[in-house]
């Protein structure tokens, strides 16, 4: 084995790396093509533009195919284009031992659940912090994660390729060795995994994501938690069906925003921005369900529409934002610049959501803000944007995330109206 233990060793210091598997709630880069560096996701964390963390140090590709794993002995197949619904964690599900099928077909039929995601689930003490460690199929799980680091290909593919993805909130709190490492586990001997992506887990759920090969290694117990998401019924309705199902020494933990910031789930919300935003957003009417922003149904109908413009293609945002986007993408294009702007690296315009960590709404969430070449230009990075494309995002009346204090710059947002002459 190339990166530590091999499986048989890493099993035997499993006591000294991992710790109990909690039963009653819980605590709180491709070294192939891509080079030892570390790529961030967006969003999807610091990935998440204005509203998640990301970051990263090194350009790391975007198709799958360009990337060997880096450790192919733990590595498991590709993921491919991520496919299905996002959904969002409303409630965790974790047991000591594995689920058996049964117990998880009840909960995917309890009422209000709209998705249920298998996984392995268990604890590690890294540098004095206990830590939620997650095996999971890449391809599924992903889909629960936060929006940017869903659609990062390039996280999956290296957490298919053998590598972990550690929320982007530990970066700079864990400390990899001179290449890329973490030792999973206080223990000398403890699993040495390569460090793959700093990307936004699920909040108060996720500290580092790995394939099912390493958790096997590990001896994660298989199948021992789901990821339970409720869409349109608030998840405080759903956590007693699945204590039925489950039993009372199980533990259920709500992940929603309502949970973590004491939201009132019966109240309507409303938002009335002020000063450049005010015409383009009016009133903005909306109501938090399941941890989601769910607007009014009506300013959706007359805000948001789905228009294409030069080189992103087909695009969803506010109506208002639209002729100011055309334009900057079309003085792109005429300056020469179209290829500095990746198609298959955007993240999106319109996304109703809180700033991730927050109950604070996104101007995603009013569509008059998009991220661009996610995956080289996380949270609190310089990142790679051409200066003249800034400049022209600019001029059409949009600021950018890259010159903020903590840096965001895949993001720019409208901050005035212009219009083409």
């Amino acid at each position: 084995m190339a990166h530590g233990t091999s499986r048989r060793g890493a099993a035997t210091v499993l006591a000294a790396a991992l710790t109990t598997v909690l039963t009653t709630g819980l605590a709180g880069c491709a070294a192939g093509d891509a080079g030892p560096g570390t790529p961030s996701a967006s969003s999807p964390g610091s990935t998440t533009s204005s509203s998640s963390p990301s970051s990263g140090s090194t350009p790391a590709p975007s198709a799958s195919s360009s990337l060997r794993p880096a450790d192919p002995e733990h590595a498991v197949d590709p993921p491919g284009p991520r496919t299905g619904p996002l959904l969002a964690a409303d409630i965790l599900v974790q047991a000591a031992e594995p689920f058996a099928d049964e117990v998880v077909d009840r909960v995917k039929a309890a009422k209000g659940v709209t998705g249920v995601a298998r996984i392995s689930m268990a604890q590690a003490s890294l540098e004095g912090r206990v830590l939620n460690v997650v095996a999971a199929d890449p391809g599924t799980f992903r889909n629960f994660t936060p929006h940017q680091t869903a659609e990062s290909q390039v996280v999956w593919d290296r957490v298919a390729g053998g590598e972990i993805a550690v929320d982007k909130t530990l970066e700079g709190v864990l400390r990899p060795d001179a290449d890329g490492y973490l030792r999973l586990g206080a223990a000398a001997d403890a699993p040495r995994i390569h460090v793959g992506a700093w990307a936004p887990q699920i909040e108060g759920a996720v500290d580092i994501v790995m394939n099912p090969a390493w958790g096997e290694a590990m001896d994660i117990p298989e199948g021992n938690a789901l990821l339970v998401s409720t869409t349109s019924t608030a998840p405080d309705r759903v956590v007693k069906p699945i204590r039925d199902v489950v039993g009372p020494n199980v533990s259920v933990q709500r992940l929603d925003v309502v949970a973590r910031e004491g939201l009132d789930i019966n109240a309507p919300l409303t938002a009335v921005p002020v000063g450049s935003l005010a015409q383009a957003v009016g009133i903005y009417n909306y109501r938090v369900v399941g941890g989601r922003v769910i607007p009014d149904a009506g300013w959706v109908r007359s805000h948001v529409r789905t228009r294409t413009v030069p080189i992103l293609g087909s695009v969803t945002c506010n109506k208002h934002l639209f002729p100011q986007l055309t334009a900057a993408l079309q003085e792109i294009v005429e300056l020469g610049l179209a290829d500095e702007i990746r198609r298959d690296d955007y993240a999106g315009c319109y996304y109703p959501r809180f700033i991730a960590g927050s109950s604070k709404l996104s101007n995603h969430a009013f569509g008059l803000a998009l991220d661009l070449n996610v995956s080289t230009n996380g949270r609190g990075i310089p990142g790679d944007m051409h200066p003249l494309v800034v400049a022209t995002f600019k001029k059409w009346g949009f600021s950018w995330g890259g010159d903020w204090q903590w840096t965001d710059p895949m993001h720019f947002e409208m901050n005035r109206i212009v219009r083409p002459g």
